[in-house]
């Protein structure tokens, strides 16, 4: 009896919170939309404070979206970071929407990282060759409509690893043209096109 005193003494106090809360206008703020998201990526998408995690800012609405969709929806598996997966696993359609705005709208800055000039420039001659029709500029007018995400200013160490996983089979290609165009890529092709994508 004393137990259920205590239990409907503790609801009519909360419920008289919520009351007063509601009188006085008070309310509880939302959480910032990029929570979960900012930690690895930032808030504006740069991912100053986590080297591992790839650039998001300024990355066309579409691919964010589709790339998010894709980790929730198990399309894409969480074999380097799960705890991408695990962060999406809940994520509204709308979130989804929203944070995909909200990345696309930042700008794209240079990573900042050191860079050979020489391998710079045979990466941009593998990019002219092989990438330049799927991979463009973030701030190309059709950036929106090309197949792949522009790589320009991405982190080196996702990049290496992301092209470097294509390759070995670790991570499977979505578009067979992907494969083909790295099949023509020559030993030291990868580290070429790093440093051509850090020197943006």
């Amino acid at each position: 009896m004393r137990f259920k005193a205590l239990k409907m003494s503790r609801w009519f106090s909360a419920t008289l919170f919520c009351v007063w809360c509601a009188l006085t206008g008070i309310a509880f703020a939302d959480p910032p939309l990029t929570t979960g998201c900012a930690d690895c990526h930032g808030v504006d998408g740069l991912a100053a404070e986590n080297l591992d995690a790839p650039v998001i800012a300024g990355m066309p609405a579409v691919h964010i979206e589709e790339a998010i969709y894709a980790y929730r929806d198990g399309a894409r598996q969480c074999r380097y970071e799960p705890l991408m997966c695990e962060t999406v696993k809940h994520t509204s359609d709308e979130r989804i929407a929203d944070l995909a705005d909200h990345y696309a709208g930042q700008p794209r800055d240079s990573s900042k990282e050191t860079f050979d000039t020489e391998l710079a420039a045979k990466g941009e001659a593998i990019h002219k060759k092989l990438c330049i029709q799927c991979h463009v500029p973030p701030d190309d007018p059709e950036v929106a409509d090309k197949l792949g995400i522009p790589l320009h200013g991405q982190r080196g160490v996702y990049l290496r690893y992301a092209l470097t996983s294509y390759t070995d089979g670790r991570r499977e290609n979505l578009l067979d043209a992907m494969s083909q165009k790295l099949d023509q890529l020559e030993p030291g092709g990868i580290e070429a096109l790093v440093n051509y994508y850090a020197s943006y």
